[in-house]
């Protein structure tokens, strides 16, 4: 017997078999335009490589996870989990198909929730600071880190096409900080008060500000999501100034961000955990390394697979299949 998880990611939809020994047989990829055309089928993929019947549970993270704050049956969780799809970045409809192909195979499922003000895991405080924390692809790659590293106080550092750093404490999370608030990722970062002027005076929609708000802005980088961090990277490559600028930025934007988590923390942080496509990066940079300039070597530090999301996934279905009624703290109702 397998199980599945799915990471419903910025650029792409990432899937995970894992078998019942807790080994993972296969990781895959399915890009979202892709998707939305017709000229990839996740169902075709994950038949290519299973039979479905040996399938016990698929653990599925779908868009910003904010319309329940339960691991539950997929079939049990309204609207597939969300409030409302406006003002999450850009939407392609890939996930969507994807979702849709899922269902129709009828394969045992169940979907994890987002981070957000009704998330009752959460610490009150953020939940009173902060509507939305973080998408429900973080829950699973906190859960990957948590397996990875056996630590019980620690924060994930999450830095792709966004960046969201999240705060483990005593084995739960205890809040997150989304892309919108604090550190930037390649494509979507916090609104400043440039943008917020811009949304006023009807210059730009914050949705539209949201996704240009990363290094790519730095940058001077445009164009489709997929393509915005290949481009930053080879102009990177290039000795390009303003390029250098917008990956040094960002580290910096997201070791503040660490900072301000280990400061709230009761605990003395056990270390940092690395993941995502830039944090788990070692060329043309080494993010682990560049991000350590700024804390001295004072936290243990580990970088974990950029599949983390899909891997984790895999991991609570698993667990979930045979009896877990909490993941970080997070209540499991089937």
């Amino acid at each position: 017997m397998v199980f599945i998880g799915m990471d419903h990611g910025t650029t792409g939809i990432s899937f995970c078999i894992m078998s019942d020994e807790g080994d993972v047989v296969d990781v895959f990829k399915i890009g979202r335009e892709e998707s939305k055309k017709g000229l990839v089928s996740a169902a075709d993929e994950l038949k290519k490589r299973l039979d479905l019947g040996d399938v016990k549970l698929m653990a599925v993270t779908y868009a910003m996870g904010d319309g329940f704050a339960q691991i539950m049956p997929t079939s049990k969780v309204e609207n597939r989990g969300i409030l409302s799809i406006n003002g999450a970045g850009k939407v392609t409809g890939g996930g969507t198909s994807v979702f849709s192909e899922l269902e129709e195979l009828d394969i045992p499922s169940i979907m994890i929730p987002g981070l957000h003000k009704d998330s009752t895991s959460l610490d009150e405080m953020f939940r009173a600071a902060y509507s939305h924390q973080a998408s429900p692809e973080k829950v699973s790659i906190s859960y990957n880190a948590l397996k990875e590293t056996g630590w019980r106080n620690f924060i994930v550092a999450d830095i792709s096409s966004n960046s969201v750093n999240i705060l483990i404490e005593n084995g739960r999370i205890k809040g997150a900080m989304d892309a919108c608030l604090g550190a930037m990722g390649v494509v979507h970062g916090p609104l400043d008060l440039e943008m917020i002027r811009d949304i006023d005076e009807n210059r730009a929609s914050a949705n539209d500000c949201f996704s240009h708000a990363g290094a790519i802005k730095i940058a001077g980088i445009d164009g489709k999501v997929a393509n915005m961090k290949d481009q930053l990277l080879e102009n990177y490559r290039e000795g390009d100034e303003k390029a250098k600028l917008a990956i040094d930025t960002l580290i910096m934007t997201v070791a503040m961000e660490i900072a301000g988590l280990a400061v709230v923390c009761k605990n003395d942080i056990d270390g940092i955990v690395l993941t995502g496509s830039i944090g788990s990066m070692k060329e043309p940079f080494d993010f682990e390394d560049e991000i350590n300039r700024y804390f001295k070597n004072s936290y243990d530090m580990m970088v974990i697979s950029s599949e983390s999301g899909a891997i984790g996934a895999a991991q609570i279905a698993m667990d979930v299949y045979n009896g877990e009624k909490e993941i970080l703290g997070i209540e499991v109702n089937i």
